[in-house]
């Protein structure tokens, strides 16, 4: 694994009896396999454009994603679990959502996108914080972290979140240690937080 950073400048935490399908990182079918993707190189510059999603997943091809720390006005981050059927780290818990950011499609327009349509957040301004590289044997990202303020009301997509509730970033510590969490949203928060106790 390797994470690397481009620009360095009272609720009790889930617990689930995980199976063996849910260890598993990579099982399921790709969901939108003809959606068009780009892929990228370790200086995040396009290499290739219009690549099928399907592709970069079968070849683990390097790509953009966008990640989104969605925080309560009282300080609380959303956390939400992915469903068991995701092409990627299925029934994971997922503390920073977002997305694949399709061919042509900027950073932010992803994330306000994927924000839409997964959770139901409309019209909330989205800050960037930081890029970052984050490779594993199932996935190659270049991704961008933003975060937002919203309190809701949340429309989760059944299609890609089976539930969420915000969590005191106490809790949101103790997740990352204990339980399945998506390795690279697990690295954007990590990587947040160590913002935190430097600032």
């Amino acid at each position: 694994m390797l994470v690397r950073d481009l620009h360095s400048p009272a609720r009790r935490p889930w617990r689930v009896r995980w199976t063996a399908k849910c260890r598993m990182a990579n099982t399921n079918a790709v969901q939108r396999p003809e959606e068009l993707v780009d892929v990228v190189d370790e200086r995040n510059v396009v290499v290739r454009r219009g690549v099928p999603r399907r592709v970069m997943r079968r070849d683990n091809l390097l790509h953009r994603c966008s990640f989104v720390l969605v925080f309560h006005s009282n300080g609380e981050l959303f956390v939400q679990r992915r469903v068991s059927f995701k092409e990627t780290y299925p029934s994971h818990y997922d503390p920073a959502p977002g997305g694949v950011v399709g061919s042509d499609e900027t950073y932010e327009e992803n994330a306000k996108r994927e924000m839409e349509e997964e959770m139901g957040i409309r019209g909330v301004e989205m800050t960037a914080l930081f890029d970052f590289l984050y490779q594993d044997e199932i996935t190659r990202v270049w991704g961008r972290t933003f975060k937002c303020v919203y309190d809701g009301p949340f429309v989760l997509q059944d299609s890609e979140v089976e539930s969420g509730r915000f969590m005191k970033l106490e809790d949101v510590k103790k997740l990352l240690q204990e339980e399945k969490v998506c390795p690279d949203s697990k690295a954007a928060v990590e990587k947040y937080l160590e913002r935190l106790d430097v600032s």
